[in-house]
């Protein structure tokens, strides 16, 4: 008896890490990408398209990263499993990525066969980390984590978050309504409600902001 096919969809800003992916994953008989997206609003708007079994996501990309993404995803397409792959193994990133709904956090620096054990692993229902990540070092950290204030980006609505990013990645509030598909004057007040909630002034203060945040690339 065959294997069901597992349809997955890529999502990265680099073209040749999503070939390089496309490759090793299509490779496996019952695996079947469907879809490839170049940022975080584009994976949005993908995966409520093609309804994919797996979404694999690059935690850092323009327009909206792959926490918030997944986030969103979690939330609107539940059945949808989440990866994301990460060249960073700070727990502070995977405890917030399996907050916000992932269920794999696979890093770059893995060997091939730990993308496609992730993806076997979610679609079983199960969860997944590369080593030496451990589901043990995250409950610590996440002990910490409770321990501590709450984080001002955690007080952002989902559209704060994402005009936080554009913002930070220096669009206009202009270039920013036309990609969300708002007002000009609503960019502006979301620009200004976010700020005001973090606590930041200035263009250059939000950057650095959202670079420390793990928002954007530094």
């Amino acid at each position: 008896m065959s294997k069901r096919e597992i349809t997955i969809m890529l999502a990265d800003d680099h073209r040749i890490v999503r070939q390089g992916l496309h490759a090793l994953l299509r490779a496996e008989p019952d695996f079947n990408v469907i879809g490839e997206a170049n940022d975080g609003l584009e994976v949005l708007e993908l995966v409520r398209k093609l309804n994919p079994d797996v979404v694999v996501l690059d935690l850092m990309m323009p327009g909206l990263n792959g926490l918030e993404a997944a986030r969103q995803l979690n939330k609107q397409m539940p059945q949808t499993k989440i990866i994301i792959l990460s060249m960073y193994d700070d727990e502070g990133f995977v405890l917030e990525a399996l907050t916000n709904g992932v269920s794999a956090y696979v890093l770059k620096d893995a060997g091939s066969s730990d993308l496609i054990q992730a993806v076997r692993e979610v679609v079983a229902g199960h969860r997944y980390l590369s080593p030496p990540l451990s589901d043990r070092a995250i409950e610590a950290y996440e002990q910490m984590a409770r321990a501590g204030t709450m984080d001002k980006y955690e007080t952002l609505t989902t559209r704060e978050r994402e005009v936080l990013q554009l913002s930070a990645e220096g669009h206009t509030n202009s270039e920013i309504a036309t990609r969300l598909g708002i007002s000009v004057r609503t960019a502006e007040t979301h620009r200004s409600k976010l700020m005001h909630k973090l606590g930041v002034h200035t263009q250059a203060d939000l950057t650095r902001y959202a670079i420390r945040r793990g928002v954007i690339k530094g």
